[in-house]
Parts: structure tokens; C-alpha cells; sequence
């Protein structure tokens, strides 16, 4: 069972949501229902049968029955496909549930469909970030501060620089994203991924029901195939811990010594229970975190990548929950700095006085010509 103690200071309300137990039993309802009907959109069962198929997925069952009874049979669809025939009072239209589908086609595209909606949230949000970080860079173009490289005082830069720098690892992670979405796909395979048992039908099955759906099609199934899902995660882990950099080094200038930039005020926020004078980094605290856990995430999904023969034991029943916690860590991360850049408190003087107290001079170098390129690159109306 869920713990929103642990999961929501670390995730969103929209994101959890997306991945919540009723959205998962939903997204499996739905793969039931769109596969009888387009089994009947084909002509192979009566569309009756379909429509009597789907009022038995109407109505979510029990989550906690049917999560006890998942865990004794092993998967999720051997109970659900059980409680749904159990629904149709005619024999003969119970035996069409799940025709010519397997338990693995269910939850992958259940999975998918969850996913799918978590794309969309992660997206926005991503370039709700970027926009924020195109106008801090815009604005601070000629801002002079002191660089630092090896935690360091080095030469001077302007925080515009540092803005633009923070926008393109963003911008560019979430192209690699965007790319990466492309394994939000549906899966119909049957037991072996030969498509037997839709009578010689399945390809025009297969169709329809990934239009009912709104999921791409694969050319053939994927069940031992995860190198997108792979691909998926390790996107996720590499936006989030793009947007762990800028959390990092907000926080650093956040320090009481160097108090270049702070976090926005809000009621309740960033104080601490013992000691009334501090000011903490809370949005940042949120997105290193995440970018702490989604590496690992996203190593435990490589490494299923070899699943062994046709359908794998072990490697894509593992995919689900890391994929969904892959899901809350960036969207998490992305919702909380993208407040953080939104009303970031930028000292300019501070940064000018900490340049001048290190004497290396005020010669930014090519700094605004470097903003003007990035900001080129990465249009704040994108």
C-alpha cells in the first residue's frame, strides 16, 4: 500500500495520481474493454459480447482483495480477468474476456497508458522549467558574479551564464525525452508474442485496438523486448538529475556566506523546527533528492534488459513500480524547482561583492554573447 507520507513530499498530487492503484486497475479495465470491442469492430466476436464485456470492466473492484489476490496468483491479470467473467451472467460471452491476449499484455499496456499520462505531465512542467530558466538567463545576460570551478573561486561569468547553462541541460534532456516517449507503445502478443488465437485476425485486432487506446502500434510485440522501456527510464533519470544540478547550485548560493540567491518566500516553507532564523532549500532539497534515488531507479530497469526467451521471469514484473517511481522523482523535481526559478531572489549586489572580494578582476569573457546563443537555441515560446 501506498504511503503518502514518504511519496508525496518527494512527488505531485496529478503525478501520483497517474500512478495511484485505481489508475493502474483503470488503465487494466480499459485494455479489457478496448480489446473486446475491437475484437468485435473485426467481427470476431458479436459486439453484444463486447458491450456486455465492457459494463463487467466498468466498475473498479476492491483494491486491497484483489491486491492479495495478485500476490498469490503471481500477476494482476489472472484475479481481474476472474472477477470480470464472474460479472457476466452468460457463459459463452465470460469465455471471450481476454481472448487471445496474456496476463504480460495487460500490464505492459496498462503500464503504458499510466505512462502516457505521466509523459504529458512530465512535459509541461519541463518546459514550464525551461521557460522560467530563459527568462532568468535573459535577465541576468550581463549580471557579473564570481564563477567557481573545484568549489573554488575562479574567474568571473554572469549569472546569466550559469542561468542559460542550467536551461540547456534542461532543454536538452527533455528532447532526449521526448525522444524516449516513443516506447509508450501497445502490447498484444499472446502467450508467445505469435498473435495466436484471434483466428488469423490479430494484425487487424492489433489496429484497433491501438486506436481505441490512443497507443502507437508495434510492428510486433514487445514482451522480451525492453530496450525502450529502458530507454524511457534512463531519460527520466537523466532530466531529473539535470534538474538536480540547478537545485545543487542554488543551494550553494543559498549558503548563509554566500547568499547570492534564495529560494521565494512562502508561509510554512523551508523554516526549521528547532532553529527559527533559518531560511532552507526546500524545492532544492526535493529535486537532489530525486536525483539521488533515479540513477538506481533506472540501473534496476538495465538491468533487466536480458529477459529470457519469449516472456522473461523476474525482469518485467519489476518494470511497473520502478518505472512509476522513475515517473514521481522528475516530476516531483521539475514541479518544485520550476516554483524555485519562477520567484528565485537573485542579490545582484551580493554577487558583485563576492566578485570583488575574490580579485580576479570583472572581465566576464564572452558571457552575454554565450546567453544570446543559448537563448537562440532555446526560444522561450518553444
Amino acid at each position: 500500500m501506498s504511503c503518502l507520507l514518504r511519496d508525496r513530499p518527494a512527488s505531485t498530487p496529478e503525478m501520483l495520481t497517474a500512478f495511484s492503484d485505481e489508475a493502474l486497475l483503470r488503465a487494466a479495465l480499459t485494455f479489457e474493454t478496448m480489446l473486446a470491442r475491437a475484437q468485435a469492430d473485426v467481427g470476431l466476436i458479436p459486439s453484444d459480447a463486447a458491450e456486455t464485456i465492457a459494463t463487467a470492466c466498468a466498475e473498479l473492484p476492491d483494491v486491497v482483495s484483489l491486491a492479495e489476490a495478485a500476490a498469490h496468483a503471481g500477476t494482476l491479470a489472472i484475479p481481474l480477468v476472474a472477477l470480470i467473467r464472474e460479472r457476466i451472467a452468460d457463459p459463452e460471452v465470460a469465455k471471450l474476456v481476454h481472448k487471445g491476449a496474456t496476463s504480460q499484455d495487460l500490464a505492459d499496456t496498462a503500464l503504458m497508458l499510466q505512462a502516457k499520462t505521466g509523459a504529458a505531465l512530465v512535459l509541461r512542467d519541463a518546459s514550464r522549467l525551461a521557460q522560467a530558466l530563459a527568462v532568468l538567463a535573459q535577465r541576468h545576460a550581463a549580471t557579473p558574479m564570481l564563477g567557481r570551478t573545484l568549489l573554488q573561486a575562479a574567474q568571473p561569468i554572469t549569472f546569466g551564464l550559469k542561468a542559460a547553462g542550467w536551461l540547456q541541460g534542461v532543454a536538452s534532456a527533455l528532447a532526449r525525452f521526448e525522444r524516449e516517449t516513443g516506447a509508450i507503445q501497445m502490447q498484444l502478443g499472446g502467450a508467445t508474442g505469435s498473435l495466436a488465437g484471434l483466428d488469423g485476425r490479430a494484425g487487424d485486432v492489433a489496429e484497433r485496438l491501438a486506436a481505441r487506446l490512443g497507443l502507437p502500434a508495434p510492428e510486433t510485440p514487445w514482451h522480451a523486448r525492453r530496450e525502450g522501456l529502458a530507454g524511457l527510464a534512463s531519460s527520466l533519470a537523466i532530466l531529473t538529475g539535470a534538474v538536480g544540478k540547478i537545485a545543487g547550485d542554488i543551494a550553494l548560493m543559498a549558503q548563509t556566506e554566500v547568499a547570492e540567491a534564495f529560494e521565494p518566500k512562502v508561509v510554512g516553507r523551508g523554516g526549521s523546527s528547532t532553529m527559527a532564523h533559518k531560511r532552507n532549500p526546500t524545492g532544492c532539497q526535493v529535486a537532489l533528492s530525486a536525483s539521488i534515488r533515479a540513477p538506481h531507479l533506472a540501473a534496476t530497469i538495465l538491468s533487466a534488459l536480458p529477459q529470457q526467451h519469449e516472456r522473461g521471469l523476474g525482469g518485467w514484473q519489476v518494470e511497473g513500480p520502478v518505472l512509476a517511481e522513475l515517473f514521481e522523482l522528475a516530476h516531483g523535481a521539475l514541479a518544485a524547482m520550476a516554483v524555485v526559478v519562477e520567484g528565485l531572489e537573485v542579490d545582484a549586489d551580493r554577487m558583485a561583492a563576492n566578485l570583488a572580494a575574490a580579485r580576479v578582476g570583472i572581465d566576464t569573457g564572452e558571457s552575454e554573447r554565450l546567453v544570446a546563443r543559448a537563448l537562440n537555441a532555446h526560444p522561450k515560446d518553444r
